[in-house]
């Protein structure tokens, strides 16, 4: 499969922008590629945007997002607190947090929900990305879940046995509240990757998927 390499930004870290609509979702839908993005590409700046917790799930996701970013040369938590499953009823104010975001030093990589998923949470929040950042690199992840949404994807980031372990232990570990949930454990994280390592046929059995709209190639 063809490979193509992110560009390194020139005298400056590169800037990492990830957004998820609840707590675990940047974690699970692209942990594994940030703890390879963090180790292989040198400085980098994360923003971690979250747009909806509770106090306890807040607790979860700054212990989760410490063990994710220990790699990154400066790291932001931004954490909302738009009501789960009522996103699309705050349109207007999610929008001007978008905004927001929009007036800081624009991003070299965005990591957001598929404007395609069938979450009204997710899909609102890909779909706002979208409208913000228009000139930008962006990677939309994918959420296993009930609605059985998963499709087709056109990027892979290939995963070590390593990153996969880092990434499902510190699912199950930080978030205590979601352990009873039939469908948050190791074997779901886990079967996904293997499935797309299968796809992305590299050198390792593991992968996580995006979907690209768009690039440029120079």
């Amino acid at each position: 499969m063809l490979e193509l390499m992110l560009p390194r930004p020139l005298r400056r870290p590169m800037r990492i922008l990830c957004l998820g609509a609840h707590c675990d979702d940047i974690e699970i839908g692209c942990g594994g590629t940030l703890l390879k993005l963090l180790a292989r590409r040198g400085a980098a700046d994360v923003t971690w945007v979250v747009f909806s917790a509770t106090a306890e799930r807040e607790r979860e996701l700054r212990a989760s997002a410490q063990r994710f970013l220990r790699g990154a040369r400066t790291r932001e938590l931004l954490v909302h607190g738009y009501r789960d499953s009522y996103f699309p009823g705050s349109y207007a104010a999610i929008k001007d947090t978008f905004q927001s975001l929009q007036r800081r030093p624009a991003p070299d990589l965005i990591l957001t929900h598929r404007r395609a998923d069938l979450h009204q949470d997710h899909r609102l929040i890909g779909e706002l990305t979208w409208n913000a950042f228009r000139r930008h690199l962006i990677l939309e992840y994918e959420i296993p879940k009930y609605e059985g949404d998963l499709a087709g994807a056109n990027a892979y980031v290939p995963l070590t046995k390593a990153q996969v372990a880092m990434k499902t232990r510190t699912l199950r570990g930080c978030y205590a509240s979601q352990r009873s949930k039939q469908w948050f454990r190791a074997e779901t994280f886990e079967a996904l990757m293997r499935l797309r390592g299968i796809e992305a046929g590299g050198g390792t059995p593991w992968a996580e998927a995006f979907l690209i709209s768009k690039f440029n190639l120079l």
